[in-house]
């Protein structure tokens, strides 16, 4: 398909999709950066060329989701993508009604949306988890980007595209909301894969090198490429390891 197709999960959660190839229940679902901009489409075919079933879902409150960004710990927004997928979910252009009866499930998270990833690693139905520059640590922001320049700089330059109140953003600070480092004890590192470069000033590389160690998930470390794209994953470097460690389930 040239398209992504699209979906709605319950009330709230708009998704782009896309099915795979050739028939399979490996389904990949892109938990997105934030502030930029749905950037899903051209991951959608690279893993439908791959077999996978791929969705890009745009958290409650964010684009064309409704809802209010942040009133609901981002990671639920996954799950409940999760939830639906065996029960069956429609193409909202052609009407057509898709079901992953048994679907196996991989995660990739991509710096705003690695929370999202990793929270859901403690979902038994999550197999791998992939991330590539993931916040870890909401109490251990960058200096470029601190957690207020960011509210104030999303709320100038997005608009309505993020739709959160000052309360429900203020939640990243407490450290208990949507952090992984708070659920330490809960998160089985060996399910977890993370790409992360020394030069990255977004998002800074030492508490993730300190979770990795700590969790037992496995660090792919490089020393330069700033904060890593998620387009990253497509170059063949990136993509035979992220496929080894899929595959060894």
């Amino acid at each position: 398909m040239k398209y992504a197709l699209r979906t709605r999960f319950g009330k709230d959660i708009v998704a782009e999709f896309l099915p795979p190839a050739k028939r399979s229940d490996k389904v990949v679902i892109f938990c997105g950066g934030m502030p930029g901009m749905p950037r899903g489409t051209e991951l959608a075919r690279f893993f439908s060329r791959k077999g996978y079933w791929f969705f890009a879902p745009r958290y409650r409150g964010s684009w064309e989701s409704g809802g209010k960004f942040l009133n609901i710990s981002p990671e639920k927004d996954i799950a409940e993508v999760m939830d639906r997928l065996p029960r069956g979910f429609k193409d909202l252009y052609g009407g057509k009604v898709y079901k992953i009866k048994s679907p196996r499930i991989y995660l990739i998270g991509a710096s705003f949306g690695g929370p999202a990833a990793i929270l859901n690693s403690r979902d038994s139905r999550v197999r791998k988890v992939v991330c590539v520059s993931p916040v870890v640590d909401w109490r251990a922001p960058s200096k470029k980007e601190s957690l207020g320049w960011l509210e104030r700089f999303v709320g100038s330059a997005f608009g309505e595209a993020y739709r959160f109140s000052h309360k429900d953003w203020a939640k990243l600070k407490s450290g208990t909301f949507y952090n992984p480092i708070a659920r330490m004890k809960e998160i089985d590192g060996k399910k977890i894969m993370i790409f992360h470069a020394k030069n990255d000033n977004v998002v800074g590389w030492k508490p993730v090198q300190r979770f990795s160690v700590a969790s037992g998930a496995k660090l792919v470390l490089l020393k330069t490429g700033g904060h890593l794209s998620s387009f990253a994953i497509m170059k063949p470097t990136f993509y035979k390891k992220i496929i080894r460690f899929f595959k060894d389930v």
